[in-house]
């Protein structure tokens, strides 16, 4: 059970104080009250996960915004279930949303009375709803296509133009209207990776990308399953945070998000860590930093933990040695491909952080009490509290004052309360790092941040 009070325990400890003792009828009657609530928390969570996937190609607001007006909707665009004419409207999609983060806490709260096989089951059923459900809210992955078409079809370079230079193409309506003009912000892995998907039509497209997301899901499942038992935690409290987790199911599986593909490589990067296999590791983190250059964030943490080992200076060797290798392999494959297009990327991404505004926690706090004309300052000074927070961080795990996975995790916290632009779907960042965090406090973070995803519609 989640107890704020003792927030400074590791995951899997257990209180054994008080005047309960094991065995008491008191107790007894606890713990089918507590394997109830486990039961229906799981329940809950996939008839409100059915629920979204048969509703959501006739209930506009769970489209993308591009794809509300397109007609009709009995094209395998619009999912397998477009025959259930289901409209849940804005009450429901936030009845349901509401009532899958509470089923979620819910089963949290009591995870360690469910089954293994129990919480597997449901992550692997909760993936195939979404996954036959249609693109859900947001229209990124029109823009992974587009990205993939710019470069294989029309030979225009995706880091130097937008979606708008083919205008003419089916897919260009589907394209966000905001992001028209934008070249893409992905490392050159996947944006290399988009281009053999470039020639099928857009509905088997748009469900590549979601199978991608949905194996990357079930991927980082097994891979926190294995680490979590390296690291002496309950590998069942570990993936039912992960693969139950609302924001990866709904917007990143639903959503076909590169993010789970990132992810499914960082967290191979510290399953192998674990192993000791640093070079691997170095050279995995950026592998998943050539996916989404958020992953590089771990690279410090993961050298300055090799530190407090005897084996020190190989160790740091070793995962420097790796991540170097990595860099000039993609960085190679990045000038090949694209030129020198990809030195364009960082400019890319300070752009689309400084459209944020209110989709992002200062700019929303900002706005809420009248201050939204200092957002520009207020972020500036964010950000350089955020690169001495990292500084911090990285001291603490290089002296053996805090574990490294952790300080990882409570460097994605900063990143997302600092972002300019906060994405629902980028709160799924945190929590495989959570899940295997030996602070509770980080758990605690990570679901009250879910509960924000899940209300930033």
């Amino acid at each position: 059970m989640i107890d704020p009070m003792r927030a400074h325990e590791p995951l899997g400890a257990t209180h054994h104080g008080g005047a309960i003792e094991l065995g008491s009828p008191d107790s007894n009657a606890g713990n089918r009250i507590a394997s109830s609530e486990a039961w229906i928390g799981l329940g809950g969570l996939l008839v409100t996960g059915l629920i979204i996937a048969l509703a959501a190609a006739h209930t506009s607001l769970l489209l993308p915004a591009s794809l509300r007006s397109l007609r009709p909707v009995s094209t395998w665009l619009f999912g397998a279930f477009t025959h259930v004419e289901l409209n849940i409207g804005l009450a429901g999609i936030i009845a349901v949303l509401v009532s899958m983060f509470l089923f979620y806490a819910l089963t949290l709260r009591a995870v360690q009375h469910l089954s293994r096989r129990a919480v597997l089951i449901s992550i692997a059923a909760l993936n195939a709803l979404v996954l036959l459900a249609p693109p859900l809210l947001s229209t990124d992955l029109f823009s992974y296509i587009a990205y993939g078409r710019l470069g294989s079809t029309y030979g225009v370079n995706p880091y130097l133009h937008g979606p708008n230079v083919i205008a003419f193409d089916p897919l260009y309506h589907l394209v966000g209207a905001q992001w028209t003009h934008t070249p893409t912000a992905y490392g050159p892995l996947f944006t290399a990776l988009s281009y053999p998907l470039a020639g099928l039509d857009i509905a088997a497209n748009v469900f590549a990308y979601k199978a991608v997301a949905a194996i990357s899901c079930l991927a980082i499942v097994v891979l926190v399953w294995q680490a979590a038992q390296l690291r002496g935690l309950d590998p069942v409290k570990a993936v039912a945070l992960v693969g139950l987790n609302p924001v990866i199911v709904i917007y990143g599986v639903g959503g076909g998000h590169n993010d789970l593909l990132m992810l499914a490589i960082l967290v191979a990067a510290i399953y192998v860590l674990l192993r000791q296999r640093e070079g691997t590791g170095g050279a995995m983190i950026i592998a998943a930093t050539a996916v989404k250059l958020t992953a590089g964030v771990l690279l410090p943490f993961a050298v300055a933990a090799s530190a407090g080992r005897r084996v020190a200076t190989s160790g740091r060797a070793r995962i420097i040695g790796g991540a170097a290798l990595a860099a000039a392999v993609f960085g190679a494959l990045g000038l090949i491909m694209f030129g020198s297009g990809t030195f364009h990327l960082l400019g890319t991404l300070s752009n689309i952080q400084g459209q944020g505004g209110l989709h992002s926690i200062p700019g929303f706090i900002l706005t809420a009490i009248g201050l939204k004309q200092y957002n520009g300052l207020v972020g500036d000074i964010l950000h350089v509290a955020y690169a001495i927070s990292i500084v911090w961080l990285v001291r603490k795990v290089w002296i053996g004052e805090m574990d490294w996975i952790t300080a990882a995790g409570w460097a994605t916290v900063g990143l997302l309360v600092s972002a300019g632009l906060l994405m629902p779907w980028y709160i799924a960042w945190l929590i495989p790092l959570a899940a295997l965090s030996t602070d509770r406090r980080l758990w605690l973070t990570a679901i009250g941040l879910t509960s924000l995803g899940l209300t930033s519609l």
